[in-house]
């Protein structure tokens, strides 16, 4: 909604199950609301049907199963859509998109605001200068909190979420190719309700990865101070980018709405890549692949 407001645009219509949204206020006062879909839907169609169309994007901001279903109601509109993370959990759930679009002749834009941190741009700068003259070896930890609460939400069932490799990850998945070309394996050492690890291998990178919600798996030197540990090592070397997410929102809105936004295709990657972490059974590491934080897990 800030992004939205931010851009110079207008929420002239909300829907959400729950009636405690009194943020909006502090956004779009006079926007419609709705705690039915169908009576969302139906007030969209006749704005749609209006001389002058009152209603050009939909974005789309609801659990992870739905997201396709409102993908495609939001096309049928005749909108352009705006979907975040995860856009859908299969490839083949791309495809039926796709088909989507062709018949509607409206697009879907992924919101992977990673893609435009300064930081990882900086990254991605160095890595294709140096082309393909060695694979480098990368940590990647993510450890954001969460409370009690998660698990008693659809956040916590898999069947809704897709579990926590997809609902907190797929961002950086879409990062790391970004930056390091194609996949060419993709390992699980760990997957658990609450925490997941394993080793992935792209074109011009090695990347052993950890994520969590557990607060007992912070690092000893952020426990009681921060509720999130971020942190990515290229050789080593640490790359700061724990500040400047802010307003990637916004600037992803800012992108989309230039016709520079990432759409289907872009996501393809992070799709396969998490659909494959769900099915893939955990295997113990080999060859020093394994995340360090993961000896806590496996004796």
């Amino acid at each position: 909604m800030r992004a939205i407001k931010d851009t110079g645009n207008e929420l002239v219509s909300a829907y959400d199950i729950n009636d405690s949204v009194g943020i909006i206020d502090s956004i779009s006062p006079q926007s419609e609301f709705f705690t039915e879909f169908e009576r969302f839907y139906d007030h969209a169609w006749r704005l749609r049907r209006q001389p002058a169309a009152a209603l050009n994007y939909v974005a789309i901001c609801s659990p992870n199963y739905l997201h396709q279903p409102h993908i495609s109601a939001g096309l049928r509109l005749g909108c352009d859509v705006i979907c975040e993370k995860p856009l859908v959990p299969t490839a083949e759930l791309l495809e039926e998109l796709a088909l989507v679009e062709r018949e509607t002749g409206k697009r879907v834009f992924n919101i992977l605001q990673l893609r435009h941190h300064q930081a990882i741009l900086n990254l991605k700068e160095k890595v294709a200068a140096e082309g393909a003259l060695r694979k480098h070896d990368v940590e990647l930890t993510y450890i954001t909190s969460r409370g009690k609460w998660y698990m008693e939400s659809w956040k916590g069932d898999p069947r809704k979420s897709f579990g926590v490799a997809t609902n907190i990850g797929v961002h950086f998945y879409d990062m790391l190719h970004f930056i390091f070309g194609k996949l060419q394996r993709n390992v699980v050492h760990y997957s658990g309700e609450s925490k997941a690890a394993g080793y992935l291998e792209y074109e011009h990178a090695r990347v052993r990865w950890f994520l969590s919600i557990d607060a007992n798996d912070l690092p000893e030197i952020v426990k009681g101070k921060k509720s999130t540990y971020r942190s990515i090592t290229v050789d080593g070397e640490e790359i700061e980018f724990s500040d400047g997410f802010t307003d990637l929102h916004t600037v992803s809105y800012q992108e989309i709405l230039a016709s520079r936004g990432y759409g289907l295709e872009d996501a393809r990657h992070c799709v396969e890549t998490v659909s494959t972490i769900r099915s893939a059974k955990a295997v113990p590491p080999q060859n020093e692949e394994g995340h360090p934080f993961l000896a806590r897990l496996v004796r």
